[in-house]
């Protein structure tokens, strides 16, 4: 069972005390910067960690008027769509609802856990177009050069720490995910194996605890060269993670070698 550390009381709670029953996960953004899109990311892992475990989720963006910068910003990270909202202070109707916030709006939203998120600094290269031009616009497109390799920078970090990103880190998070994706090109050419119990256990209760992403990218970093391990084992276990991390780890299937 997913439990979250509600920020309000800071004591883990069920992110679904009701089991398969409808969950409402509402992320509250204030403008369209980084760190607002790092709580849609959060919003959108609460989604994918629910689903995997079989619980039914409705999203919502609520937001003092409609953003579609950061709508936009959201899909090309691989956020998918949610349903806007004015109304930041009415009850939901639902039997459960989890509230995605930046860290220092814990109090401003209804009833319900709330999961806080800190910060995004985006620190810009020398010379770079928005070391000239530090507005929202620009630092989205500038982090968004590279959605995939954001999205893992991100992912990489936990949500409760604040993140400092430069161009440097969205190059090695660049590479490190296409070292990946031709690690399971490859290891797809050979006949596939189930994950291994251990693994599988070792990334639910990764995810399960928290949310804790940096732990389940953990897994897969041993995954990658743990000897024993059938290359047709990991690759099942690296498409079975990217049902959460959503990082296209399978996109190069079938590319030549």
């Amino acid at each position: 069972m997913l439990r979250i550390l509600d920020a309000r009381t800071g004591e883990p709670v069920p992110a679904a005390p009701a089991r398969r029953g409808l969950t409402r996960i509402e992320a509250h953004a204030s403008g369209p910067d980084p760190t607002a899109l790092r709580v849609l990311l959060t919003a959108d892992l609460l989604v994918r960690a629910l689903e995997l475990g079989g619980t039914p989720v409705w999203t919502s963006l609520t937001a003092p008027r409609d953003q579609p910068e950061l709508r936009t910003a959201g899909t090309r990270l691989g956020i998918r769509p949610f349903e806007f909202s004015r109304d930041l202070s009415s009850g939901l109707g639902e039997a459960q609802a989890l509230h995605v916030v930046r860290w220092d709006a814990a109090e401003s939203v209804g009833e319900g856990p709330v999961v806080a998120v800190a910060g995004v600094e985006w620190v810009p290269g020398a010379g770079g177009e928005s070391a000239r031009d530090g507005s929202d616009a620009a630092v989205l497109a500038a982090l968004l050069s590279d959605p995939s390799a954001l999205r893992l920078a991100l992912l990489a970090v936990p949500r409760g720490e604040p993140v400092r990103l430069d161009p440097a880190a969205l190059e090695e998070a660049a590479r490190g995910l296409a070292r990946w994706r031709r690690a399971v090109a490859g290891w797809a050419r050979q006949p596939s194996r189930p994950v291994p119990g251990d693994v599988r256990d070792r990334l639910r209760t990764a995810w399960e605890d928290d949310l804790d992403l940096p732990a389940v990218l953990g897994v897969l970093r041993e995954v990658e060269c743990a000897p024993g391990i059938p290359d047709g084992a990991r690759f099942e276990t690296y498409a079975y993670a990217d049902r959460l991390l959503a990082l296209e780890l399978v996109r190069d299937l079938g590319s030549p070698a």
